[in-house]
């Protein structure tokens, strides 16, 4: 199959998997896998996430520019960058001394990443039935105490299949946060972490990409944009209504899917 069509495939499936909890790289990673695509250092699967944030800061650009705006005279738009920022904090420490374990094996790892979509399906539907107290209904004012333990649940995500998503959503609602507010809680959350990510990863395959690579790269970055925007501009309304329980079952059912093809020797 010609790279830049797989290429392509993984920039969609980046794009409509990135902010819904479900894992987006573990779904890139497997579908990669199937369709023998060997991207040089696995950075495709990283940087194309850039397309992702550009989509998420466009739906917030009129938030973020009036809170950095206030952020001088206004103590609540302080608390909430603060709490971005402390949230971001933990996955930078882990993420900088684990950047090459987390590549080099756990990237490389299939049946790790079914395992994971399975489990973490299972604990979705668990904690979208769970009757919690909710004491939080607004992402942008959460207490700082409790946006550093939601940055500690998303640095499980580094287990590709777990999903960045589901670790901060979940992590979120029981700390009581509405599912919606932890659902914008964690796209807010992302804009930092994969701008990170993406930064991080490029610069330290800087030497072996290729301009083959940067083609292919640019072609997921461009339909992981467009598929994102759609996604994001409908989730938090289909959350509020439905909850998490779909996604919940998508992983189990991917991740089994996945699992039986790897034991048949796929």
């Amino acid at each position: 199959m010609d790279e830049t069509l797989v290429a392509a495939f993984l920039g969609l499936l980046e794009g409509l998997t990135e902010f819904i909890p479900v894992s987006s790289t573990g779904h890139v990673l497997l579908a990669g896998h199937f369709l023998g695509f060997e991207s040089t250092g696995k950075a495709f699967e990283v940087v194309i996430q850039l397309g992702a944030i550009l989509a998420i800061l466009g739906v917030y650009a009129k938030l973020l520019i009036s809170t950095f705006a206030a952020a001088p005279t206004d103590p609540a738009a302080r608390r909430f960058i603060l709490s971005v920022l402390i949230a971001f904090f933990p996955a930078v420490v882990i993420g900088v001394l684990a950047h090459d374990f987390i590549k080099t094996v756990l990237f490389e790892t299939p049946m790790l990443i079914a395992i994971m979509l399975i489990l973490g399906g299972f604990v979705l539907l668990v904690v979208d039935r769970w009757k919690i107290d909710v004491k939080y209904e607004d992402a942008t004012d959460l207490p700082l105490w409790t946006a550093l333990k939601i940055g500690f649940f998303q640095c499980l995500a580094m287990i590709p299949g777990t999903s960045r998503s589901g670790s901060t959503i979940v992590g979120a609602m029981l700390m009581g946060v509405s599912k919606r507010a932890a659902a914008e809680f964690s796209f807010f959350l992302s804009m930092p972490t994969m701008a990170g990510a993406f930064a991080y990863d490029l610069y330290k395959n800087r030497d072996i990409l290729s301009a083959a690579d940067m083609n292919l790269i640019a072609v997921g970055f461009v339909l992981a944009f467009i598929s994102a925007l759609i996604v994001v501009r409908g989730l938090l309304a289909f959350v509020s209504r439905h909850g998490y329980a779909l996604f919940g079952w998508w992983r189990i059912i991917v991740g089994s899917v996945v699992l039986l093809a790897l034991l048949g020797g796929r």
